[in-house]
């Protein structure tokens, strides 16, 4: 059974708020200026509106002005982080970790030595390989997932993108809007079948850590007797 989600406390919220704030303000440097004029502006409206009106307006105004905060800083940070991420290895599948949706993401299905790796995500559209690294490494290990994946996934259907600046490449910026754009082929139902079967497929098995049991080890001379046959 899925864990309950634990309750962020407010105090735990303006923390998150702060370290937001923080990031965003050492990546974008017109941050400040753009947050200080979405609260000043609004404040300045609300003293005209005070002066003419009366105090009714002074509530709403500092709302407004809350409200314009947040959405510069939800806009800014956005940008911050897709800046940050962008080169950075295993920056496509933290994105879609933290996308809004039914998103199933398994990170580096597939990998080289050289920090390239390949992605597996399973979503409504269907299923998603997203590739980072040098391109021509990539491309081979994408064309080998295909294959792999092409037993099992059926009619469903498989989206491939290189995350990069180059031409044919998918910018990490546009990740996340490109994906919410492909169409919807799957159902809920489909999306969990093909889950299961994905995971049998890309399934490893994990090795048992420290000495190898007594009863695991083969018999003294076993090698030698092999040796010499």
């Amino acid at each position: 059974m899925a864990k309950p989600q634990e309750k962020v406390s407010f105090g735990q919220r303006l923390k998150q708020i702060g370290m937001v704030f923080q990031f965003t303000a050492k990546q974008d440097r017109w941050f400040a200026p753009l947050a200080a004029g979405a609260v000043l502006i609004p404040l300045a409206l609300t003293v005209v509106a005070v002066i003419l009106w009366g105090w009714l307006w002074l509530p709403l105004g500092i709302l407004f002005a809350l409200l314009a905060l947040l959405i510069v800083l939800n806009l800014r940070s956005n940008a911050a982080m897709m800046n940050a991420a962008e080169g950075q290895p295993g920056a496509a599948a933290q994105i879609m970790e933290s996308m809004r949706g039914d998103w199933r993401v398994t990170p580096a299905v597939s990998s080289t030595t050289q920090m390239d790796m390949v992605h597996l995500v399973i979503g409504r559209p269907g299923v998603i390989l997203l590739a980072e690294g040098s391109p021509q490494r990539v491309r081979g290990l994408l064309g080998q997932e295909k294959r792999r994946l092409a037993k099992v996934i059926g009619n469903a259907p498989l989206y491939d993108y290189v995350i990069g600046r180059d031409e044919g490449e998918l910018p990490i910026r546009k990740l996340r809007m490109t994906l919410m754009r492909l169409p919807r082929n799957l159902s809920g139902k489909d999306v969990n079948a093909l889950d299961k079967r994905l995971k049998a497929l890309t399934a490893r098995p994990q090795l048992p850590k420290g000495a190898i049991p007594k009863n695991m080890r083969p018999p003294r001379g076993a090698f030698r007797q092999t040796r010499g046959r």
